[in-house]
């Protein structure tokens, strides 16, 4: 088949003219065809499946005024012929094909899925998976990327994604409470007390020279104050140069400070400007500046007291116009107190103070973060949106989030990533959160005691899964479907289990 005419090819059924078309590549020629004959019969359309990214490349020559046709591709991405499924995704897009891809995978990991969600995919989908589940995403993906419109008998089966109980599951969502105009401050969220300060005195002192020094644990956003400062200097046009003091070895962080000239030591084959000179006009900030060593702290004293620069092996100094933001997570005061840290720097860099709260500081603040970042690492089809359970709310509310921001940040694109399209649960929050929380430990506490004769642990773990099972059954008027997302199981899963136990309704 030649320039793509494969994919005008339409499936016998009465809505299949004009409809895109849908492409899988699956080296498993047994899963590729169940695929291919399952969504033939399911949705009507014309499919066509390649067993290798070769064989599909292939056909792809590249549009044309006749081969424009959009489809939804359907690939494994660990393939053993030719380019991987990602890869071909590229190739694909390079080409000038519009189409919309669902990836499928039987080693996840969250490196395979970040590198998916950030190709724009559609969905991520690990193996095994019901086939209804497929063609639900397949449903979803071609109506809401491609503008697809089904025939209602093929989507109002009960268990289609848009049936009245799903369509009553996504309405009960818990609300999150979005950040407001007046939250967002360069980049910055924060509706407390404690961030409406940092911002006033982020304002107050910007249009100033003054020299700052930016105090609080790590994770909580100190280069954003940082970039903040010079955003709303007048220095904003010049340089902002960032340097992590703690990321440089001692050795050279004087070379990458103030500079050399050449052959002030073996290998100084030529001048070399530092940070600060390439900073000159605008901003430098030092990140870790208690990890400066004292014979450096004395030349940065010079610098701000003085405003000159000694590059390193220079005979004279040079005149410098920078603004100093330094900032630290370690206590200054007490480095002075143990003799780490210049008290006259300390004093010099102390000019204008500014503490960030750690995060559990100001907790009232998670909900709108955890709104931020939703919308941040959500799909624009908002096909792979989490809602929180409230008790999982809670377990995130309470948490004291040593890593701060950074980490809460970390944690939703973690969940958003393996659990997009769900409601997360307690136990799908990382085991730190879940178990440090003494929420957590209520829930479960008084579920079961332990005789002082002890237990046989298998036999009573195995005895609350045929519980929760049958419970689940129970409620859900035995539909395995849902039951297994109660369960958070696969349905195949489920399904094994209950023939393992003998479990029926």
């Amino acid at each position: 088949m030649d320039d793509m005419n494969f994919l005008h090819q339409t499936f016998d059924g009465a809505h299949a003219a004009n409809f895109p078309p849908i492409v899988i590549v699956e080296d498993d020629k047994l899963l590729g065809m169940s695929i291919k004959k399952y969504l033939e019969f399911s949705l009507k359309l014309k499919v066509t499946l390649f067993t290798s990214s070769e064989d599909c490349l292939r056909e792809f020559t590249g549009p044309g005024e006749d081969d424009d046709t959009p489809f939804c591709l359907i690939t494994d991405i660990s393939l053993e012929q030719g380019s991987d499924g990602l890869l071909l995704i590229d190739i694909l897009k390079d080409k000038g094909y519009e189409f919309v891809s669902i990836v499928m995978t039987g080693f996840a990991s969250i490196e395979t899925a970040i590198a998916a969600t950030k190709k724009g995919v559609f969905h991520y989908l690990t193996k095994p998976f019901e086939l209804e589940n497929l063609k639900k995403l397949v449903i979803q993906a071609l109506q809401t990327k491609l503008s697809a419109v089904f025939p209602r008998d093929l989507i109002s089966d009960g268990e289609g994604v848009f049936s009245e109980a799903n369509r009553q599951r996504l309405n009960s969502k818990l609300k999150l409470d979005r950040p407001t105009v007046e939250d967002v401050f360069q980049n910055m969220i924060g509706r407390s007390r404690q961030m409406r300060e940092v911002f006033e005195r982020i304002d107050k002192v910007a249009r100033t020279d003054s020299t700052i020094l930016i105090m609080g644990p790590a994770g909580t956003g100190k280069e954003l104050v940082a970039e903040a400062i010079h955003r709303l200097s007048g220095r904003a046009q010049k340089n902002r140069i960032t340097v992590n003091c703690g990321a440089i070895p001692a050795d050279l962080l004087e070379s990458e400070l103030f500079g050399h000239v050449k052959g002030s030591f073996t290998g100084a084959i030529s001048d070399r400007k530092g940070r600060l000179e390439l900073a000159s006009g605008g901003t430098i900030y030092l990140d870790e500046i208690s990890e400066v060593p004292m014979h450096l702290q004395l030349k940065l004293l010079r610098v701000i007291e003085e405003k000159m620069l000694e590059p390193l092996g220079a005979s004279a100094a040079q005149p410098i116009d920078v603004r100093v933001i330094a900032a630290s997570q370690k206590d200054l005061e007490k480095a002075v107190l143990e003799g780490k840290f210049r008290e006259d720097l300390f004093y010099k860099l102390n000019v204008v103070p500014i503490k960030i709260p750690a995060l559990k500081e100001r907790r009232e603040d998670i909900p709108l973060l955890i709104s931020y970042f939703l919308d941040r690492f959500v799909s624009a089809d908002r096909s792979n949106e989490i809602s929180f359970a409230s008790l999982t709310l809670d377990l995130l509310m309470g948490y004291d989030w040593p890593g701060n921001v950074r980490e809460l940040e970390n944690v939703i694109e973690r969940l958003v990533i393996l659990r997009g399209g769900n409601e997360i649960l307690p136990e799908d929050l990382p085991a730190k959160i879940f178990r440090s929380n003494p929420l957590a430990g209520q829930q479960y506490k008084t579920i079961f005691e332990l005789p002082t004769a002890g237990v046989d642990l298998k036999q009573i773990l195995s005895d609350i899964e045929d519980s929760l099972i049958m419970q689940a059954m129970n409620r859900t008027k035995g539909n395995k479907n849902q039951a297994s997302k109660l369960l958070a199981l696969n349905r195949t899963t489920l399904i094994e289990k209950m023939k393992k136990k003998n479990l029926e309704l």
